[in-house]
C-alpha cells in the first residue's frame, strides 16, 4: 500500500499543472490538413440490401449512409479504422469473443455485411468484466477455470436464445500485453461477445505522448472509443487514461477529440434515450469524501467530467467504471454511475476486493429503455449479495456488521434477532472485516502486500442483545429483490 500511496502522491503533485487540462489540451476547432486520397467509401448492407441511416466514423467526423446504404467519409490523416455504430436489431458477430464493428484503414475495403436477428432485441442482458489484471501465468490459470467457468454458468442460467453481449472495462491485463491470449480464452469459453475499453494497465508505456499509448490495444481489439446499439439502448466506449509521457504516469482524462465525436455520436440519438456508457477511470468516487481530502485522486477520477456531464445531461445515463478495485454507486439525477468491483478481486490475492466486495462482476437486465442489475460473485449463486459478521469483528467490535456491496442509497437494510424484526440497520463508513483480516499490514497479502483494506460506505452494523442467539440481514434492492444473510452468534 506503501508504494500505491508513493506513486498517487508523485501524481497529485502534478495537480497543479493538471488542475485545468484544457489550458494544456486546447480545443482543436480543425484538425489537420485533409489528405488528397483521403476520401473513402463504402456500403453497409443485410443480405445485399443497403440499410440506411447507419453511422460510420473515422474516429474524428461521423457520417451516416444513405438510402441505398451507401456513406463517403473525408477521413482524418490521423485515422486508424473505419468503423460503425450498429443498429438495434442486428446480430454482434466476434471472433473468440471480440466484437467485430470495425476495419483498419489499411484494409482499403470499408464495406459492412450486417445480419438481422432472429427476434426482438428490446429484452437482452449485458455483463461488465473490470480489472481482470492478469499479470502472471498462475493468473491467466485463474481467469481461466474462475471466472471464464462463472460466465458459461451465468450465461447456461437464461432462457436458450436469451441475448447477452460482454463489456471488459479495462485493466485486461497488467502490462503483460502476452497474456491478451488468455483473456479471450476466457471470455469465449461463454461464447459471448465482448466489447472493451482500455485501462492504464492496458497501454503502451514506451511512447512520447497518449496519442501512441493505445496502439497494443487497437491491435487486439479495435478502436478505443465508438458506439453500438441492442434495443433501445445506447451503447458508449469511451477511453479516459491519458498517458503523462513518462514513467507510469496518468490521470483521468477525455480528450477534446472524444468529446468532439460524442457530441456528434449523441447527435443522431433521441434526447431521453437511455445510454450506456462505459469507461475505465470512475468519472467519480466517493474516496475524496470519505478520506477528507482536499482534491480529488486525478489518477482515479475524471478530471473534466463535468464537460461529460454536460454532453449526457439530456439522457437517461449510466457510466460504468472500474479501475478502483471497490465497488460503489454514485447517484445524481438522471446520471447513475456504477463503480464495479474487480475480476481478480485484490490482484489475485485473495477473495476479496479491498472493500471486501467479492470478486465477480456486474449483471444487467434490460427491458425496453429500463436498466436492472445485481453483482455476481464469482463461484457463488446470484443470491450471494451481504456478508454478515459477528460481535468479535474489527470493524465495529461488539456489533454484528453487515456487508452489502451493492448498496446505494434506495436500498433497505433490515435485520432481525432470533427471528424478530428489530428495525433498520445503521450505515457507516469504515473497513470492511474480511479485508481486514486479509490484508492489513505490510506483509500481507504474501502476493501483494501493499494491498490495504479501504474506508467504504455499504457497510452496516446493529446492537443485539446480550443474550441473542442469531442475527439475520434482510436487504432490499431498488428493484424490489430481497436477499438474506444470518450468522450465529
Amino acid at each position: 500500500m506503501e508504494k500505491r500511496r508513493s506513486f498517487l502522491k508523485s501524481i497529485a503533485l502534478l495537480g497543479t499543472a493538471l488542475s485545468v487540462p484544457t489550458a494544456l489540451f486546447a480545443e482543436r476547432k480543425s484538425f489537420s490538413p485533409v489528405l488528397k486520397d483521403a476520401m473513402v467509401s463504402g456500403k453497409v448492407t443485410d443480405q445485399g440490401k443497403g440499410i440506411p441511416g447507419v453511422p460510420v466514423t473515422d474516429g474524428f467526423t461521423i457520417v451516416t449512409t444513405d438510402h441505398q446504404g451507401s456513406f463517403e467519409l473525408q477521413r482524418d490523416p490521423r485515422s486508424e479504422f473505419i468503423y460503425l455504430t450498429k443498429p438495434s436489431g442486428y446480430e454482434f458477430t466476434h471472433q473468440s469473443g471480440i466484437a467485430q464493428f470495425y476495419k483498419p484503414i489499411a484494409a482499403g475495403d470499408y464495406n459492412f455485411s450486417l445480419k438481422k436477428l432472429g427476434k426482438d432485441d428490446d429484452e437482452h442482458v449485458f455483463v461488465v468484466w473490470a480489472d481482470p489484471q492478469i499479470q502472471t501465468d498462475a493468473d491467466a490459470q485463474n481467469i481461466l477455470t474462475q471466472a471464464g467457468p462463472d460466465l458459461v454458468k451465468l450465461k447456461a442460467s437464461y432462457p436458450t436464445g436469451t441475448l447477452i453481449h460482454g463489456i471488459c472495462a479495462g485493466d485486461i491485463v497488467w502490462d503483460q500485453f502476452r497474456l491478451f491470449k488468455d483473456y479471450k480464452n476466457s471470455i469465449s469459453q461463454s461464447d459471448i461477445p465482448f466489447f472493451q475499453v482500455i485501462g492504464n494497465h492496458d497501454m503502451d508505456l514506451d511512447v512520447r505522448t497518449d496519442d501512441l499509448s493505445a496502439r497494443t490495444f487497437k491491435q487486439n481489439f479495435g478502436p478505443s472509443y465508438y458506439s453500438y446499439n441492442r434495443g433501445k439502448i445506447h451503447y458508449i466506449a469511451l477511453d479516459d487514461v491519458f498517458f503523462l509521457g513518462t514513467g507510469r504516469r496518468y490521470i483521468g482524462y477525455l480528450t477534446e477529440n472524444q468529446l468532439h465525436w460524442l457530441e456528434q455520436d449523441l447527435s443522431h440519438v433521441p434526447l431521453g434515450t437511455t445510454v450506456v456508457l462505459t469507461l475505465h477511470i470512475p468519472t467519480n468516487t466517493g474516496q475524496k469524501r470519505r478520506y477528507g481530502l482536499k482534491e480529488d485522486d486525478i489518477a482515479n477520477v475524471v478530471s473534466n467530467r463535468e464537460q461529460l456531464y454536460q454532453i449526457l445531461k439530456p439522457y437517461q445515463s449510466y457510466i460504468l467504471s472500474g479501475h478502483t478495485h471497490f465497488n460503489e454507486h454514485i447517484v445524481e439525477g438522471n446520471r447513475h454511475e456504477i463503480v464495479h468491483g474487480a475480476i481478480c478481486g485484490a490482484w489475485w490475492s485473495g477473495p476479496v476486493c479491498y472493500d471486501g466486495t467479492p470478486k465477480g462482476y456486474g449483471v444487467y437486465e434490460v427491458k425496453g429503455n429500463q436498466l436492472s442489475w445485481y453483482y455476481k460473485s464469482i463461484g457463488k449463486e446470484k443470491e450471494h449479495q451481504i456478508r454478515v459478521y459477528d460481535r468479535g469483528n474489527k470493524a465495529r467490535p461488539g456489533q454484528v456488521v453487515a456487508n452489502v456491496w451493492n448498496w446505494d442509497a434506495s436500498w433497505e437494510v433490515k435485520w432481525k434477532e432470533d427471528g424478530v424484526l428489530k428495525g433498520t440497520m445503521t450505515q457507516f463508513s469504515g473497513k470492511d472485516p474480511m479485508a481486514i483480516d486479509l490484508y492489513e499490514g505490510a506483509v500481507k497479502p504474501q502476493e501483494q502486500p501493499w494491498v490495504e483494506p479501504i474506508l467504504t460506505d455499504h457497510l452496516f452494523y446493529a446492537n443485539p442483545s446480550t443474550v441473542a442467539k442469531s442475527v439475520e440481514v434482510i436487504a432490499t434492492d431498488r428493484f424490489g429483490q430481497v436477499f438474506t444473510a444470518r450468522i450465529d452468534l
